[in-house]
C-alpha cells in the first residue's frame, strides 16, 4: 500500500482509561447494576402458571414451541409480538439517537456494559491508568504473570457465568444447573456456554473498542439519525481556544487583563469564557487564552482513545465519561462547567456571540422526534391491543379435499374437515364443537365418545377430525358450495371462538 493510500483497519493499541467520578459515571454504574442484575437475575424468578405449566418466569421453550414472559404465553402462530417488540426496539434506538446521540452505546450495549465491569476487575488487580500503562510495557516476570492471570480468571468467570445466563433462559434453571454440575446437560448446552464465554472473554476483554469501530453496523447507521440538532457529547471549542497551560496561560491571561476586553479584530471563537452569569445563564466574555488548559483529561478517561475535541467522531459511544472530566478540571480551574458538555452544534454559533444558552426542550421537542414517538407508541399500543382481546381458546379448520365429498349409502353427502383446537389454560378442558344452526348439516367427532366434546390437554394443541353431513335431498346437499361456522366452546368458562368454512355438495342432485 502507498503512503498516499489510509488503511480500512489499524492495528489494536491498548487503550488504559483513568478512573473518574461524577454524575455520568454514577449514572453508568447504575445503568450497569441494574441490566447485569436483570440479566443474571431473571431465569431464576419463579411464576405459578398451575400444574401443569413451567414455573418460569421468562423462559424460552423450545422444546414445546412457547414463549413464556411472567403471566404472558406467546404460541408459535402469534411470534407477531416478537416482531412488533423488535420493531418497536428499532424505533426507540432511532428516537433516542436522534435526541441523544448514541446513548445506547455509551450506557446500555452489552459490548459497553461488559467491558466497564472488565474494567473495573482490570483496576482492582492492576491499579489504575498510570500503573496498567507500567505493567504493560513492563517486561514478563512473576508480578506481571501474577496480575495478568488474575485478572484473565476474574474476567474468564465473568464469561462463563455470562454464558451460563443465557442458556438458563431456554429450560428450567434449577435443573439445568444440577445438570451442568453433574455432566448430565445435553451437549448443546456446553457447547453454547462455551461459545458465549469466549465471545464475551475476548470482545471485554481483548477487543473492546475494536468492535464498536469494525464489528457494529451502529456508528455507520447512526448518521442517518443524527443532525445539527441532535443533543450529542461535544467540545465548546469557542470557550476552549485557544488552549494553554502553566507559564503561556499564566502571561496570556496577564496580557488579556493589562489590555481589558478587545472583540473588534479577533475571531468571536477566541474568546475566555471564565465564568457564567448565574442570573442569564450566559458567559462572560473577554480575550484572552481559552478554558482548555490541554491537560487532557478528557483523553485519559475515554475508554475508545479519542480525544473529543478533535470533533464529532465515528469511534465516539458518547458514554460522556470526558464530561465527568473535564467539570472536575474546571472546578479546580475556576472556570464554568459544561467545556465538554451534551450540547448541539446548531447552537455553538449563537453561545459563541454571547447568545441564550442551550435549550434542551427545544432540541428534544422537534416534530422528527415526535414521529418517532409516535411509531414507537402506536405499536406499543396495538400490541398491547392484540394481547387482551387474543382468546384462551383457538380452533382453525382446514377442509379435506381428496375427496371433496362422500355420497353415503342413505344418500347424504359428507364432508371430512381437520380441526385443531388450542387451550391456552393451564388444565385440561371439554370443548364444545358445533355447527350453524341453521346450516342444516349434523357434525360428528372421530373417536369422540360425545358426538360433540373433545378433551383438549392443557396448554396444548389437540387436532381431530370432524364430519359435516348434509341429509340427501336437503338444499345444503344439492348445492355446490355452502358457506357456514364452525364454533367451539369451552363448557367450563362459556368462552367462544368460530371459523368461517364451506360445505361441499353435489350439485343438480
Amino acid at each position: 500500500m502507498s503512503d498516499d493510500q489510509t488503511s480500512l483497519y489499524a492495528a489494536r493499541v491498548p487503550i488504559f482509561p483513568r478512573r473518574v467520578s461524577g454524575y455520568f459515571r454514577r449514572l453508568k454504574w447504575v445503568i450497569m447494576i441494574v441490566t447485569l442484575g436483570i440479566y443474571y437475575i431473571t431465569p431464576w424468578i419463579r411464576w405459578d402458571r398451575g400444574p401443569n405449566l413451567p414455573d418460569q418466569a421468562v423462559l424460552v421453550d423450545m422444546a414445546n414451541r412457547r414463549f413464556y414472559f411472567f403471566w404472558i404465553e406467546i404460541w408459535p402462530h402469534e411470534f407477531y409480538f416478537v416482531a412488533g417488540l423488535l420493531v418497536m426496539a428499532g424505533v426507540g434506538l432511532f428516537l433516542f439517537t436522534a435526541m441523544l446521540g448514541r446513548v445506547w452505546c455509551g450506557y446500555a450495549c452489552p459490548q459497553t456494559v461488559w467491558t466497564d465491569l472488565f474494567l473495573v476487575v482490570e483496576r482492582w488487580v492492576q491499579g489504575d491508568r498510570n500503573a496498567r500503562m507500567r505493567l504493560h510495557n513492563s517486561k514478563w516476570d512473576a508480578r506481571k504473570i501474577r496480575l495478568k492471570v488474575t485478572t484473565w480468571a476474574l474476567w474468564l468467570m465473568i464469561a462463563v457465568a455470562t454464558g451460563g445466563a443465557w442458556v438458563f433462559y431456554f429450560t428450567d434453571a434449577p435443573t439445568l444447573l444440577f445438570n451442568l454440575v453433574t455432566f448430565q446437560a445435553p451437549g448443546i448446552a456446553y457447547m453454547t456456554i462455551f461459545v458465549l464465554t469466549m465471545t464475551t472473554f475476548v470482545f471485554g476483554g481483548f477487543m473492546r473498542e475494536q468492535v464498536c469501530i469494525y464489528m457494529c453496523p451502529w456508528p455507520r447507521i447512526q448518521g442517518a439519525m443524527m443532525d445539527d440538532d441532535t443533543l450529542t457529547v461535544a467540545y465548546r471549542e469557542w470557550r476552549g481556544e485557544p488552549r494553554t497551560r502553566g507559564k503561556k496561560r499564566r502571561e496570556a491571561a496577564a496580557e488579556a487583563s493589562a489590555a481589558g476586553p478587545q472583540i473588534g479584530g479577533r475571531s468571536p471563537l477566541i474568546t475566555m469564557p471564565g465564568v457564567r452569569n448565574t442570573t442569564t445563564g450566559k458567559f462572560a466574555r473577554a480575550e484572552g487564552p481559552g478554558d482548555c488548559i490541554d491537560c487532557n483529561a478528557c483523553v485519559n478517561v475515554c475508554p475508545m482513545g479519542i480525544d473529543i475535541r478533535d470533533g464529532q467522531q465515528l469511534a465516539c459511544i458518547t458514554c460522556a465519561l470526558c464530561i465527568d472530566a473535564c467539570d472536575e478540571v474546571m472546578e479546580k480551574t475556576g472556570a464554568a462547567r459544561g467545556l465538554i458538555d451534551y450540547v448541539a452544534l446548531s447552537d455553538a454559533p449563537r453561545e459563541a456571540a454571547g447568545g441564550d444558552p442551550i435549550n434542551v426542550r427545544k432540541h428534544l421537542m422537534r416534530p422528527r422526534n415526535y414521529v418517532y414517538a409516535g411509531v414507537w407508541a402506536a405499536f406499543g399500543l396495538a400490541l398491547l391491543f392484540a394481547l387482551f382481546i387474543r382468546p384462551d381458546i383457538e380452533m382453525t379448520v382446514a377442509a379435506v379435499r381428496n375427496p371433496t365429498f362422500v355420497v353415503l349409502s342413505d344418500g347424504s353427502v359428507r364432508n371430512a374437515y381437520d380441526v385443531r383446537l388450542r387451550n391456552k389454560h393451564g388444565e385440561e378442558r371439554p370443548f364444545a364443537l358445533s355447527v350453524s344452526a341453521d346450516s342444516g348439516v349434523v357434525l360428528s367427532v372421530e373417536g369422540a365418545d360425545t358426538d360433540d366434546i373433545v378433551m383438549v390437554p392443557a396448554d396444548a394443541q389437540h387436532r381431530v377430525r370432524v364430519y359435516l353431513t348434509a341429509a340427501s335431498g336437503t338444499p345444503v346437499s344439492t348445492r355446490e358450495r355452502t358457506n357456514l361456522d364452525l364454533w367451539v366452546e369451552d363448557t367450563e368458562s362459556g368462552e367462544r371462538a368460530s371459523v368461517g368454512t364451506s360445505f361441499n355438495g353435489r350439485e343438480n342432485q
